[in-house]
This record gives C-alpha cells, sequence and structure tokens, in this order.
C-alpha cells in the first residue's frame, strides 16, 4: 500500500498577496478559464510565475491557447500583471521587488508546500529523505523538482520519460486491486491469531471472488497481502504489519514503532484493530516504456537557443535544449531547460542532468548546496508566508492544536517565541509526542 498526501501546489494554484504576505493556493485555476497566460481571463497562477522567471517560454509550446485555441502564450500579460503585483506589494508593505523577483517568491512557496507535503510521509514516518531519489511525474513537477529536492536535502532526481503524463500511463498500467477490511478490536495472543486466521481467509475468499467478477483471467498472477493493524493498549495510532504468528506480528510492530516513533514497549499488550485482505491481479505483461530513438552516446550538442532566466541567484544565460537531441550518458549542466512534448525539465545551477538507456533522466546535484543564510529582522511576506506554512508543519508533527499556535503575530522575530512554546508546551499526546524528533529536524534545516 503506498503513502498519498496531496498539496494544493500545482502549475494552476492561484497567487494571492493578502496585504502582508504571499500566499499560493489552495485554490486553483484549473484548466477553464486556466492561467493567466493561457489567454482566457485567468489569475496568476504558479505557471505564470515560471512564464514571468522565463522558465516557461512560450515559443517551446503550441499555439493552443485563447478563445478559440490558435494563439501562443501570453508573456506579456503575465509580465504586466506581475508589475502590477509588484507595485501593490510596494504600496502595502514598503517591500520593493521587480515583477521576476515577486514571480520567485511565489515559486519559494509552492516549493516549500511541496517539500512540507513530502515530510508528512518521510520525515514524520522516521525516513531519511537525503537516501532517496526523489520521483518527478506531472506536467509542471519538473519545473520544481531541483528546487524541492534542495529543500528536503535530497541529492537526486529520477524523470521518467513520460513524467508529464505518468498518471495516465500508470492507470493504464496498473494492476486490478480489491481490499477487504474487517474490525477486531481484540488484544493479541496465541489464541486470537488462530481467530484472525480464520477472518483472514474469509476475507480472501471474498476478495479473489472480486477479482473473477471483474475478468481477472486464470491465468494471470493474483497475488494476496494479508495484513493486520495493531496498537498500543490505550494508544490511537495503529500500524500495520503483514499476518504472521503472535511473535512476529509483535517484532515487526515494534521495528516499525521505533522507526515512527523512537520507542518501544515490549511489556505493553498489543490491541488488534483490524485485519485487511488486498487481493491483486497483476497487469498484463508489457514492454516497459523507451523512447523510440535515444541518441547515442556523443557530445552534448549546441541548444536550441538561450534565454535569460531569472533566479533568486541572480540572472542566468540559460540553454534550451530539446530532449529527444540530448545524447545518452553526455551530461547536461545547469542552469539549462530541456523540453520534450509533454513537459519542460528546468536544470538548476549546481545540478546536472544524464540520460541513461531507459530514456530516464536522472539529475544529480554536483555542487553542494549553501544554506545558511541571514534573512534579517525586517518583515519580508515570501518568508512570513514560508515559515507560517513551516510552524504550522510544526505544530502537526507534534500534535500541537494549529488554531492555538497559528503564526504568534506577523513578524519574524517571534520564530524563537513559537520554537520554545512548541517545546515548553509539548506535553505526552500517547504516542504523537515521539514525533518530536521531526521538529526537530525542520528546525535545524530552517
Amino acid at each position: 500500500m503506498m503513502a498519498i498526501h496531496t498539496v494544493a501546489a500545482g502549475g494552476g494554484s492561484i497567487l494571492h498577496f493578502d496585504g502582508s504576505r504571499y500566499r499560493v493556493g489552495p485554490d486553483s485555476a484549473g484548466a477553464n478559464p486556466g492561467p493567466a497566460c493561457y489567454r482566457r481571463g485567468g489569475p496568476l497562477t504558479v505557471t505564470d510565475a515560471n512564464v514571468c522567471v522565463g522558465k516557461l517560454q512560450p515559443d517551446s509550446f503550441p499555439a493552443v491557447f485563447g478563445p478559440n485555441a490558435d494563439q501562443p502564450l501570453d508573456a506579456e500579460v503575465v509580465r504586466q500583471r506581475f508589475e502590477d503585483l509588484a507595485k501593490e506589494i510596494e504600496a502595502a508593505t514598503g517591500d520593493k521587488r521587480s515583477a521576476q523577483e515577486v514571480a520567485n517568491g511565489f515559486i519559494a512557496i509552492a516549493v516549500e508546500n511541496m517539500a512540507n507535503a513530502i515530510k508528512k510521509i518521510s520525515i514524520q514516518r522516521g525516513y531519511d529523505v537525503t537516501d532517496y531519489t526523489l520521483c518527478c511525474f506531472g506536467g509542471a513537477g519538473a519545473q520544481h523538482a531541483c528546487l524541492v529536492a534542495d529543500a528536503l536535502g535530497m541529492t537526486k532526481v529520477i524523470i521518467h520519460p513520460l513524467a508529464g503524463l505518468l498518471s495516465a500511463y500508470g492507470m493504464g498500467l496498473a494492476d486490478t486491486t480489491t481490499m477487504r477490511e474487517r474490525a477486531v478490536e481484540a488484544v493479541l495472543d496465541d489464541d486470537q491469531v488462530a481467530a484472525l486466521g480464520t477472518t483472514v481467509a474469509e476475507l480472501e475468499k471474498e476478495a479473489l471472488a472480486e477479482l473473477a467478477g471483474q475478468a481477472i483471467a486464470a491465468d494471470r498472477r493474483i497475488d494476496v497481502l494479508r495484513k493486520v493493524h495493531l496498537r498500543y493498549e490505550g494508544s490511537d495510532t495503529p500500524l500495520i504489519v503483514d499476518f504472521d504468528d503472535a511473535a512476529g506480528m509483535r517484532a515487526q510492530f515494534e521495528t516499525v514503532h521505533r522507526q515512527r516513533f523512537g520507542f518501544a514497549a515490549p511489556d505493553k499488550p498489543l490491541i488488534v484493530e483490524a485485519v485487511a485482505v488486498e487481493g491483486r491481479g497483476r497487469a498484463e505483461d508489457s514492454k516497459a516504456f523507451l523512447q523510440d530513438a535515444v541518441a547515442e552516446a556523443g557530445p552534448l550538442p549546441a541548444p536550441g537557443s538561450t534565454v535569460t532566466v531569472h533566479t533568486t541567484e541572480g540572472t542566468l544565460d540559460t540553454p534550451i535544449y530539446e530532449r529527444a537531441h540530448v545524447p545518452a550518458d553526455t551530461p547536461v549542466p545547469g542552469p539549462a531547460i530541456i523540453t520534450e512534448p509533454n513537459s519542460t525539465i528546468v536544470i538548476e545551477p549546481g545540478w546536472q542532468a544524464v540520460l541513461n538507456d531507459r530514456a530516464e533522466l536522472l539529475l544529480t546535484r554536483v555542487v553542494a548546496k549553501e544554506r545558511a543564510h541571514a534573512i534579517g529582522t525586517a518583515v519580508d511576506p515570501v518568508m512570513l508566508e514560508i515559515f507560517n506554512n513551516l510552524f504550522m508543519s510544526i505544530a502537526e508533527a507534534d500534535g500541537i492544536d494549529a488554531a492555538e499556535h497559528r503564526v504568534v503575530g506577523e513578524h519574524q522575530g517571534t520564530i524563537g517565541l513559537f520554537l520554545r512554546r512548541v517545546r515548553c508546551d509539548r506535553q505526552p499526546r500517547r504516542q504523537r509526542a515521539a514525533h518530536a524528533g521531526a521538529s526537530r529536524l525542520d528546525e535545524r534545516e530552517y
């Protein structure tokens, strides 16, 4: 079972300025009217921010925009609306920025939102994300992949040749799955294991019958996963383990519990909250997608064009390459942009991309990221929103009521106060207090 957490921070997420800070989403412009650059009167969005800074070039898109779907992306209206927004922000806060600096501020907030969502299913569950490779998908995903990886301390990103269409492609290749679950609420012991075996057998029979009803051929491989939801007596946080004998399930539970919460209580009784069975009919054999023609290894060709991209590190001359023309095993150093029919890939400074023999792009950070920076004492509407989101993430990780601990005041000077309140007010909340490790990591990172 895959852990999934969603966040409203896509290309269509609407950009707001509320008089004191920038906000990204959660509302979306959708496909219609879409972003402002679509020429249908839409609001400014994350996509527009990437157009404004030069990461998305109108020449790389077909002329399918506007009321009659026959015009290119409108970069001029995006520039004008960001300039108007920059003037509004200066009038409200005294913070003077160019249109491109405002756009980069919104991009930074969107990136932090994405990174915090990943933390919820990784760091908060005891996984060190720096040991993993970030898998990127979605039409806008590759525009932010390097920045999200940097925010998480990750150094590798993989981009499938159909990353922009990966959800649809995955649905076409997905296994057929059915699940059955039944509540138990009983103490785990040898006698209960025997009863669980009977329940699991009944659920397995139901799951297989449903797969048969969905025309899953008998000669196709069918897997059955048997799971048990366990929790400590008096707690409210179940963990999922494989069905086994009592000793085996307790060992699995304590291993996962130590990983998630940092401790285990071997003498404490375990409660079987539920049992679950998942029947999975494997998809028919299909060859992995390979690009029609992956160029042979060789020197990197001249870029199709070079454009100006505005980043937080300055204005950079950035070459644009077509993915179909990138040779295999030849590094493409950042800054660079790689275009393809269903996505735009932005390689940030300090990163490089290499195309492998499966037509996958592997992005690797080759220059260490400098993280230390002083934000000063003046109110910064970008950092104000970033820290607001970070505080909320810390509060959720520690089981603190979000309404009670929403950002204290509207100034960055309250950061130390907020973190002290988190540490001082933290009370044992059954198992949630063990999440403190996640908040300490967040504090160190930022």
